[in-house]
């Protein structure tokens, strides 16, 4: 079945649900599904309602509408049609866990999206673009030739017609021009548990720091380094006697996971965010 996703924040305030609920129904369509939540301490309201899409409907009327509607509230609000799947771009350098798991989920049909390329800094690589059939751009980087590059990574990014970017431990820092004009659709994950230990080598400051718990971060990159609104996070329990090669080994399982669950999160259109946080309404609706 395909479905019609709307993501809406405003002020909180008195019969939003009646109203919005309204508006659909006037329309005869079918609601599969509303999660809402309200932030009681900045009187802020969020909804991800969901909508049987059975092909009649004029999407771009329906959004005119909408639009129309939605000033009448102070509605900010977006749309997602679930025949329409993400296409995302996945940014790598060396390591290969995280992209991997990553195709694999895409190619078992557990990630309803396309990635239709690989972009890495290094050729390291290249075989595992090839295992999956993908297209792999290899665009060195200097501090010389950053901004070279990240064009070179926007005409990729515009000729692949690319909705979400993956940096899947991509090991370089995105200009703040890049993440500015790409706000809200860039996805890093970070081996660390966020806000402590950012930046390099996390694990081995978690060892030095004799941690019990480690974990990995996934969030929306920002020109602000490792500051960007969080989308999910795990960790797993450690021992004094592991060494900081077993706290690497132990996080990369940590990061797979974390990492998939927010672009799972991202493709189904179930985050909105709202300053530096960000509200992840449930799986399964």
């Amino acid at each position: 079945m395909n479905a019609i996703v709307f993501l809406i924040q405003c002020p909180d305030q008195k019969g939003l649900v009646a109203g919005i609920t309204s508006f659909f129904a006037k329309r005869d369509f079918n609601i599969l599904h509303c999660q809402q939540y309200t932030d009681v301490q900045d009187g802020q309201y969020f909804m991800r309602i969901k909508l049987e899409d059975d092909g009649q409907s004029d999407r771009e009327l329906l959004e005119q509408e909408f639009t129309v509607f939605a000033n009448t509230l102070g509605l900010t609000w977006s749309v997602r049609y679930s025949d329409q799947p993400y296409r995302v771009a996945l940014l790598v350098t060396r390591a290969s866990h995280c992209p991997y798991d990553l195709l694999l989920r895409e190619l078992e049909g557990e990630l309803k999206c396309e990635i239709p390329l690989i972009i890495a800094n290094h050729n390291d690589l290249a075989g595992m673009a090839k295992q999956f059939d993908k297209p792999f751009y290899h665009l060195p980087i200097t501090k010389d030739t950053k901004a070279q590059q990240e064009a070179q990574i926007n005409a990729l990014l515009d000729e692949y017609k690319i909705d979400l970017i993956v940096m899947a431990r991509y090991m370089q820092i995105l200009s703040e021009q890049f993440v500015q004009q790409h706000a809200g659709s860039v996805i890093n994950i970070h081996h660390g548990f966020l806000p402590a230990f950012q930046g390099a080598k996390p694990y081995h400051q978690a060892y030095d720091r004799g941690v019990k718990i480690i974990g990995a971060t996934s969030h929306y990159a920002t020109a602000d380094l490792d500051e960007g609104p969080i989308i999910d996070q795990g960790v797993e329990r450690v021992m004094h006697d592991n060494s900081p090669e077993d706290l690497v080994m132990i996080g990369k399982d940590i990061e797979r996971l974390v990492l998939a669950r927010a672009v799972k999160a991202h493709i189904e259109h179930r985050i909105i965010i709202s300053g530096r946080r960000t509200i992840v309404f449930s799986e399964g609706a």
